[in-house]
């Protein structure tokens, strides 16, 4: 990395509107410890679009949804990756750069649609669905990843599925995900039973509540919520069909129906918008600090390790995904 490290100052220009100056006292430290470490050890941060505002403008060099990560950690030159999000996201970045150092702030930063499903259950699912290709969603382990055909985000699950050319996939683990794709396209899906905790507690009348006390309301639902949810919205979509969405539409009033910190990352980016937040947190997310991420730098903390025969045949799915 070269060039001069900017101020505080001229970072915090970056979040004012949603960050105020208290917050900030406490988090200048830290983040200029961090833009001094991650030039000293080579270092990037790729940081997930549900982390808080102080990381994902202030810290992070690279930042997106799943898909996004996945495709730019493959170009990454630096020798290390800290990754500020959960740790299946971390495994990816490990799996696509198997030769570099990926950390992750904090190891119990993990994911209820990842816990609901373990390799032996894919295994079974193999066994009671014979020739049938496993699609298995990035929010899985990488034991998971290895057991499947090939994996997919929410920004291109309905690609994947129909790229297979069959009749009938198998989608895991995310139920809903699963079923809203289902409702895009010809092809056959089996579900699993897993669900985000995030996006499974949005209801229909959640949207009918906000729409009545907030008149013209653009709602915009993430693809892991309920389908009747889905049914409800104006859009659905990943996070960054989300952010992109309003980066083309502007609408005046919007919220977005997914983890809380999204909305005041795509806030500040349009000033002229009116975010209407109904706030769920995703607690593992929330794990991720930028006191975890300066240690993690400092003290090399929690590499992550991948054991190399589950390695192979994972990136093989993770990168199967990519080409399409």
């Amino acid at each position: 990395m070269s060039g001069a490290l900017p101020s505080a100052a001229s970072l915090y220009r970056r979040v004012w509107r949603v960050i105020p100056p208290g917050e900030w006292a406490a988090f200048s430290d830290d983040i200029e410890a961090i833009l001094t470490l991650k030039r000293e050890r080579n270092a990037v941060i790729l940081a997930h679009n549900y982390q808080t505002p102080e990381i994902f403008h202030c810290i992070a060099d690279i930042v997106g949804d799943s898909l996004a990560l996945a495709r730019k950690a493959m170009t990454v030159e630096a020798k290390v990756i800290v990754l500020a999000g959960v740790h299946f996201m971390a495994e990816t970045a490990k799996l696509l750069n198997p030769d570099k150092v990926v950390l992750i702030p904090d190891l119990g930063a993990g994911c209820s649609l990842a816990d609901s499903i373990t390799a032996q259950d894919v295994r079974l699912m193999r066994q009671r669905y014979p020739g049938v290709p496993i699609v298995t969603y990035v929010n899985t382990s990488a034991e998971v990843k290895a057991e499947s055909d090939i994996c997919c985000t929410s920004g291109n699950a309905k690609a994947v599925v129909e790229s297979l050319g069959v009749p009938r996939v198998i989608m895991l683990p995310d139920e809903y995900l699963a079923h809203n794709i289902a409702a895009q396209t010809d092809v056959e899906i089996i579900a699993w039973k897993g669900h985000c905790e995030v996006h499974e507690r949005f209801t229909p009348a959640d949207i009918r509540e906000l729409r009545e006390n907030h008149p013209g309301v653009t709602v915009l639902a993430h693809p892991e919520c309920p389908p009747d949810v889905v049914a409800e919205a104006d859009f659905s979509g990943s996070t960054a069909a989300m952010s992109d969405y309003v980066e083309r539409q502007k609408p005046p009033r919007v919220v977005l129906m997914t983890e809380c910190s999204m909305s005041d990352n795509v806030a500040l980016a349009h000033p002229d918008v009116e975010f209407i937040r109904p706030c769920n947190l995703c607690p593992h997310m929330k794990r991720i600090t930028l006191a975890n991420i300066r240690m993690a730098l400092e003290q090399n903390h929690h590499v992550v390790t991948i054991e190399p025969g589950i390695a192979g045949r994972a990136r093989l799915a993770v990168e199967r995904m990519l080409a399409i």
